[in-house]
């Protein structure tokens, strides 16, 4: 006859308490004694058990379970194509929000979106008795889709203008982020005219980078023009296009482009190299995320850096903290950025230095 696998029960008895407390001590419960919760662990170690997690959720209401919704790029077959579609930044954020999930006893449920989404919720109602909260990735809902959301169930925001007071949103700097860039780029190289290469319209993250690179431009003394706006979608193949789209126009390029995130800068860089220009030689280009691929480039990019798996760990925090109730509800969590200076713009990395310790090189530009 084959033994059945061990019970909460015999957990209990092992251990030498109620049932009860052992609930309480695979939930994490600070009613339970530290040395009481040792205890359960010991005899669950050596019993070898296995909790169940559809029993855990029976009995404190919970499914242990997190969704995350993020945006899927479909790739157009372009050269860049792949590229696109491997949502590199999103990764990031995923694998930091399933590291943080796991550690405090939750699994993270993943849902994508394509663009045609953001007109409903009916897909993530559906999510609703499945999951116990939902971290929203850029460009998932509407707001008045989000607001509707939230009131069936905790909702975070990464991204947004921070002014729910149904959600949480957690974001980064950008406004300190793009002046940071936009003093290096005017002050350290020079230069006077700049342009700038959004992410897509319905950001927030690429809205308030766009704005925020703009004041700071015409603070430090340069300009930009509203034809070197150029508007693109986060991904590489978008990036590309909009800098093709511009290089047929007669009027000569600025000295510089700044770029909304990692992935466009990918793609401007390849336009320009498409058509004999070289970064920085003849263009100074810059990202935002500083994505690990990025760094082995020929220059290697000139970039904004933001941790992408920090941002998901938060994420989870915030989310756990409204499903306990442990804490006040913080509406807006601010995270910092770093600039890091690399080859695009001409800056040369002194060898085994941090990034911060640079020099300016001095380039001569062809463009105007």
């Amino acid at each position: 006859m084959v033994d059945s696998p061990p019970t909460i029960y015999d957990v209990a008895a092992r251990a030498g308490v109620s049932t009860a407390t052992v609930s309480r001590a695979l939930n994490s419960l600070s009613s339970v004694r530290p040395s009481t919760r040792d205890k359960v662990l010991r005899a669950m170690e050596e019993l070898e058990f296995v909790p169940n997690a559809v029993a855990r959720g029976l009995s404190s209401g919970k499914h242990w379970i997190l969704g995350l919704v993020f945006m899927r790029a479909a790739s157009d077959g372009s050269v860049l194509g792949v590229e696109e579609a491997s949502l590199l930044y999103t990764d990031i954020v995923i694998r930091g929000a399933e590291s943080r999930a796991a550690e405090l006893g939750y699994s993270l449920l993943l849902s994508s979106a394509d663009e045609a989404h953001p007109s409903g919720v009916s897909a993530l109602l559906n999510l609703t008795g499945t999951v116990d909260g939902l971290i929203l990735l850029d460009r998932v809902l509407r707001e008045d889709d989000i607001d509707f959301l939230a009131r069936r169930l905790p909702v975070v925001l990464l991204a947004g203008r921070g002014n729910s007071t149904t959600t949480v949103t957690v974001r980064v700097d950008n406004r300190e982020a793009m002046r940071s860039l936009a003093s290096h780029i005017v002050l350290v190289h020079g230069v006077s005219r700049v342009g700038f290469v959004t992410g897509s319209q319905e950001s927030p993250d690429s809205v308030a980078r766009t704005v925020a690179f703009r004041e700071a431009v015409v603070e430090f003394g340069a300009t930009i023009n509203d034809e070197d706006v150029l508007r693109a979608d986060w991904t590489s193949a978008g990036g590309e296009l909009a800098m093709r789209n511009r290089l047929e126009q007669p009027r000569a390029l600025p000295q510089a482009f700044a770029c909304a995130n990692d992935q466009t800068a990918v793609g401007v860089i390849y336009a320009l190299g498409a058509q004999g220009l070289r970064v920085p030689d003849d263009l100074i280009v810059t990202g935002f995320d500083d994505i690990t691929l990025t760094r082995y480039f020929n220059p290697s990019l000139t970039t904004v850096r933001q941790s992408g798996s920090i941002l998901g760990e938060v994420a989870v925090d915030a989310l756990v903290g409204m499903l306990d109730g442990s804490q006040e509800v913080q509406r807006t969590i601010v995270l910092p950025t770093e600039l890091v200076v690399r080859g695009s713009c001409g800056c040369v990395e002194e060898p085994q230095n941090p990034p911060a310790l640079v020099r300016a090189a001095p380039r001569h530009h062809r463009a105007g």
